[in-house]
Parts: C-alpha cells; sequence; structure tokens
C-alpha cells in the first residue's frame, strides 16, 4: 500500500500523528509553490497554511487515486489566484540574506535577477505562468503539470514552448537566468 493511502487513512480516523507527518511531508513544496505566485514570505505561508486547512477540512471526502501532491497544488492554485483577484498590488520584498557575507555586487545581482524573474512572471498570462512555475520552480514533469492542471499533456508542452518564448522576448536574448542557486535555460 502507498504511504500516502495509510497517512491519509490515519487522519480520517484522527491521528494526531499522521497530520503532523502529512505536513511535514509536503509543506516545503506547497510553501515554495505559493511563494512563487505572490512573491511575499508571509502571504505564501498563510496561503501554505489555508492549503492544509481545505485539504483537512475536506478530507473525509477525499478519495485517494494516487495523487495526493496534485490536489494539493489544485487547492494552492486555486488560492493564489483568489489572492491576485483580491489583491492587485502585492509588495516585492527584498531577498533574504543569507548567513555568510557576499560581496555587494552578488547581492545586488541576486536582487536585481529575482525581481527581473518576478515581474517577467507577472507579465505573463496566467496559463503560462503556471506551467513555468510548476515545470522550473516545482521541477514536476510535464505529466505531472497536465495533471495538476487538469489539461491535456499537448496542451502543457504547447503553453511551456509559448512562455519560453514570452520570457525570452521579455528577458532578453540571453536565456540563461540565475535564480537562488539554480540555473534555468529558457
Amino acid at each position: 500500500m502507498d504511504a500516502d493511502f495509510l497517512l491519509i487513512r490515519k487522519i480520517k480516523q484522527g491521528d494526531e500523528k499522521a497530520f503532523d507527518l502529512f505536513i511535514r511531508k509536503y509543506y516545503k513544496e506547497i510553501l515554495t509553490y505559493c511563494n512563487y505566485h505572490c512573491f511575499d514570505k508571509g502571504y505564501a505561508e498563510d496561503l501554505t497554511q489555508e492549503t492544509f486547512a481545505r485539504f483537512f477540512e475536506k478530507v473525509s471526502d477525499y478519495h485517494y487515486k494516487g495523487k495526493t501532491k496534485n490536489y494539493l497544488y489544485t487547492i494552492s492554485g486555486n488560492l493564489c489566484r483568489d489572492f491576485y483577484k483580491k489583491k492587485k498590488e502585492i509588495p516585492i520584498k527584498d531577498m533574504e540574506l543569507s548567513e555568510k557575507i557576499e560581496p555587494v555586487e552578488h547581492q545586488m545581482s541576486e536582487v536585481e535577477n529575482k525581481l527581473t524573474i518576478e515581474w517577467a512572471l507577472k507579465q505573463l498570462p496566467n496559463e503560462f505562468h503556471e506551467v513555468l512555475i510548476l515545470y522550473y520552480f516545482q521541477e514536476l514533469k510535464l505529466k505531472e503539470i497536465a495533471d495538476v492542471l487538469k489539461i491535456s499533456l499537448p496542451l502543457v508542452k504547447y503553453r511551456l514552448k509559448q512562455a519560453k518564448i514570452q520570457l525570452g522576448k521579455l528577458l532578453g536574448e540571453e536565456g540563461i537566468y540565475e535564480f537562488g542557486r539554480t540555473t534555468y535555460e529558457l
């Protein structure tokens, strides 16, 4: 039997440890996903907590089909879209600086890079924005993205290709961008 199936069964029975294990298993991924949608750590944490609250609220009706993570992404995606409808202007906070002291030029370069990527993502239509976040930042496979967004695999491929083209136009000719410690090539 699948570990998620057993966890959800225990959650339905009211096992507090199962709740905790489930949250620990998926919290970081959902937080990262929400953070790429709203670019504000506080809002992202609120949206992540709301995602789990909504999941647990409806867990008695949830029928396990082997795609629990996809279901959590769907909930958080809906919450992020609702968030954008309610809040048009989202403050962008400065990047948290690592505990290591880095040269000022490197810190400024990282901040500028993050702000540029955030700006470019906001310029894209929502369907392209969503596919890019799931592909590059959440590192989901194309089939998983299709499942999360409930669209066909060819449509995912089309949206990813179009999003890369539009991002290339917005960000310039280089096509290689750093975000945090990861380098993404369009």
